[in-house]
């Protein structure tokens, strides 16, 4: 197992450094100019103030010096410090992580702990009026994009029926993360994470569970007199988990990449929100670092994926 998970990290190695290529030539081509963005508004600045800025940014060194400082502050992650905040983006980042990290795990278990167990019920009452009214649902959910659903979130639940705040991690004066605020103003997040979960794992467990039905081995463990319950838990949904495992893939890197839209509509305090404001001001040590860890951390979802496959499906070994 150490040998597999060593291998497959050696072998991440030259695809993180074509990802640094590719998003230090992105950030580098694009129009904008970073210094001008800081200084917008400020009538007092000359262009000799600008060039001394740029100079200090090091944005005036060739392109070609610019990338192997990047790649050498990579390696040590050092990413430098941010332009705007004046602060280094790594420690930016690893402040933001665990903000990130509690709704997007809260709302996968809610997905996946709803969600696999709806799909199950649907597979088993195919044809009923439960299997309609859970695959009705699931398409409405699937249907309806997150910032839409988000904003019906924060206009019903929020304003209208006053059941979950809006903005912020807790009510101002009060800073915790293991408490009954931090909870209830975690509830918008999480379930608007969960929606993507809700919305396919029904469907997916559904479409396996009735697949796993028409195999040889069920009808075989049927025939030997197997209760019912033991065929269906530990031959049937134990296969039909192993496509949700596939799925866990780069569940990862939703705390960096896929909570943008969560953290808007929320005005939430995480990893979505600092790279978005990265992006909008062309701050390159932030969205270097953020593209680097999310990059790195989906290569080790993989990894995770791998492993779990071999604890879920027997026939597969890790060597």
């Amino acid at each position: 197992m150490t040998r597999f998970i060593a291998r497959r990290l050696l072998q991440a190695i030259p695809t993180l450094f074509g990802i640094m290529i590719i998003t230090f030539i992105l950030l580098r081509v694009s129009p904008a100019d970073p210094v001008k963005l800081m200084v917008a508004g400020d009538q007092e600045i000359t262009e000799e103030d600008k060039n001394r800025l740029r100079e200090g940014l090091g944005l005036n060194k060739p392109l070609p010096l610019q990338f192997v400082d990047f790649t050498w502050q990579a390696i040590r992650l050092d990413f430098g410090n941010s332009f705007y905040y004046h602060r280094p983006a790594r420690d930016m980042i690893f402040e933001r992580i665990p903000n990130s990290v509690q709704p997007v795990l809260l709302g996968l278990l809610v997905g996946v702990g709803v969600g696999v167990p709806l799909g199950f019920v649907a597979a088993v009452s195919r044809g009923r009026r439960t299997d309609h009214g859970i695959r009705v649902g699931t398409v409405v959910l699937q249907s309806t994009p997150d910032f839409f659903l988000g904003l019906l979130m924060v206009l019903f639940l929020a304003i209208q029926l006053k059941w979950i705040p809006i903005g912020s991690m807790n009510v101002v004066g009060e800073d915790c993360t293991m408490c009954w605020d931090r909870a209830w103003h975690l509830l918008g997040p999480v379930l608007l994470y969960a929606n993507g979960g809700l919305a396919f794992y029904p469907r997916l467990i559904r479409t396996e569970v009735l697949e796993v039905l028409s195999q040889d081995f069920v009808r075989t463990a049927r025939a030997k007199g197997l209760r019912e319950r033991i065929v269906m838990f530990t031959h049937v949904l134990r296969n039909a988990l192993i496509p949700v495992v596939t799925n866990f893939g780069g569940i990862l890197t939703i705390v960096f990449a896929g909570s943008v839209i969560v953290e808007r509509v929320f005005n939430w305090p995480g990893l979505g929100r600092l790279f978005f404001d990265g992006l909008v001001n062309k701050d390159y040590p932030i969205v270097q670092a953020g593209i680097i860890m999310s990059s790195f951390l989906l290569l080790i979802s993989f990894v995770m994926r791998d492993i779990t496959y071999a604890l879920v499906d027997p026939r597969i070994k890790v060597r």
